[in-house]
Order: C-alpha cells, then sequence, then structure tokens
C-alpha cells in the first residue's frame, strides 16, 4: 500500500490485472493535489483474500466512508468490497470496466487482434503459449510483455513515455481471473451487484476493446444510482490518452466533489 498527499485519505485507487499492481501510481499522484489517496496493492491469489485485503488497509489506513476509483479487474473488485462493505464506501468509480455479461468476451480479442499485424499476432500467440505451459518459465517476465503489447491494441492516442513501473505477478492473476471470469459466465457478478446501494459512475474510453455496452446495459438495468460517461478518442487507459487525460481528470475531481 502507498499513500499520496496528507490525511484523511478519502479516496482509493485499485488496480487491475489481476496482478498489475502499481499501473493506478499516477492517478494517484494526481488525484493528492487535492486530496488524500490510498493506492492499495494487491498481493492475495483469491478474491475472497483480495477483498480482506483491502478491507484492512481501508480500515487501518483511510478514513471511511472512501471514494473507490477502480480500473479494469479493480472496478469489479471495487464493487465486491462495498458490497461486503457498505458502510465503507461513499462511491465507487469504474474506469475502464471489464464487461459483466459473457456474451461481450468474443469481441474483446476480436478488436485486438485487428489492432495487429502478423507478426504481432504471432509474437502474442507464442508468449500466451508460455503462460499456458505448466511447465513455462519466467512467467512473469512473459506476462509483462503481454501487458506491454496490450497497452499498445488498447491505446487511442497515448502520451509519448506509456511505460508503467508494475509489480507483475502472473501467479496473481492465473489464480483470481479464474474465479472472477467464472462469476460472471455464472451470473455472479451482475447478481452481486443488486446489493450495491451507493452511487456508481462508470467511465469508459470509445477506443476501449473493452465493449462499454457491456458495463452500460447490464449496470443500468441493475443499479439505480448509476452514471455512465463515454469519453470520446480514449482506450483502456484514460490517464495516457493525449485526447482524453484531460477530460478524465476533470470527471474525477468533480465526481470527487460532489
Amino acid at each position: 500500500m502507498r499513500k499520496y498527499g496528507c490525511a484523511p485519505f478519502s479516496v482509493a485507487v485499485i488496480h487491475g490485472g489481476p496482478g498489475a499492481a502499481g499501473e493506478m501510481a499516477p492517478v494517484a499522484q494526481e488525484l493528492s493535489r487535492h486530496q488524500g489517496t490510498l493506492e492499495p496493492l494487491q498481493t492475495m491469489i483469491t478474491i475472497n483474500g483480495q477483498i480482506q485485503e483491502l478491507a484492512h488497509i481501508i480500515e487501518r489506513h483511510g478514513d471511511p466512508p472512501l471514494t473507490l476509483i477502480g480500473h479494469s479487474w479493480g472496478a469489479w473488485l471495487a464493487m465486491m468490497y462495498t458490497a461486503r462493505y457498505p458502510l465503507s464506501v461513499k462511491k465507487i468509480i469504474l474506469v475502464g470496466s471489464g464487461p459483466f455479461e459473457e456474451k461481450y468476451i468474443p469481441q474483446i480479442t476480436k478488436t485486438r487482434m485487428n489492432r495487429m499485424n502478423d507478426e504481432e499476432k504471432q509474437t502474442l500467440q507464442n508468449l500466451v503459449d508460455i503462460l499456458n505451459d505448466p511447465h513455462g518459465k519466467r512467467k512473469d517476465k512473459v506476462f509483462a510483455q503481454v501487458g506491454s503489447m496490450i497497452i499498445h491494441t488498447d491505446s487511442y492516442r497515448p502520451l509519448d513515455s506509456t511505460e508503467m513501473t508494475l509489480r507483475v505477478q502472473y501467479r496473481i492473476f492465473e489464480h483470481v481471473w479464474k474465479e472472477a471470469d467464472e462469476m460472471r459466465r455464472s451470473g455472479a457478478l451482475p447478481d452481486l451487484c443488486r446489493h450495491l446501494h451507493c452511487p456508481v459512475v462508470a467511465i469508459h474510453g470509445d477506443y476501449d476493446p473493452h465493449p462499454f455496452q457491456g458495463v452500460e446495459k447490464p449496470l443500468s438495468k441493475i443499479l439505480k444510482d448509476f452514471t455512465f460517461i463515454l469519453l470520446q478518442k480514449c482506450g483502456h487507459y484514460p490517464w495516457i490518452e493525449k485526447n482524453a487525460r484531460e477530460s478524465f481528470y476533470n470527471i474525477l475531481f468533480r465526481e470527487l466533489r460532489e
């Protein structure tokens, strides 16, 4: 866990992956100019473990109720945590959330493949083969390489320097994502959202391979207090997008004030 700014710490940014700790450090740094911000770094290899880990950090270092800003997998984790600890959360902001229904999944891979040339497709396949091999070695490094390729395909017009300082751990991804994917497949994930009563805001880029309809449509039917914001010319990581970065932060600051 890392702290930015001064107490009280009323905001926490929840990274994605799972297993990509550190990706939201730039967001935490920017937000800390106005209010204290926590950056929890998930280390557990189960969903329940990550929820409990987050609860410990918020209870010990936060000033509840907090606003949770979750990116990608972190968006789901923020919602899972809030369903269990509703009094600890004031608002949830989902950034580039994964779709909540399985039917949208094929579109993610199709979009990414369409943005790659043949050489890039082969490189990605070789890396994925290593990750899927029980005897594959240096998987953290390979996982990081996959992540770098994904940042490229998932971004519209990124800043000149888009390298992220991450603590990549494939073991966390492998175990946690298996659980999370099953929750989506079984319908348990959208059902969990029915237990959320705080305001939920979803921010999504129109260039993000994760189809925004997979977030907007299910949640607008389930949640009573839900706002969806689509950023133009923006990919999966709004804070590195030249066209959308300013709008993204303006939205965050506005939502934190309300």
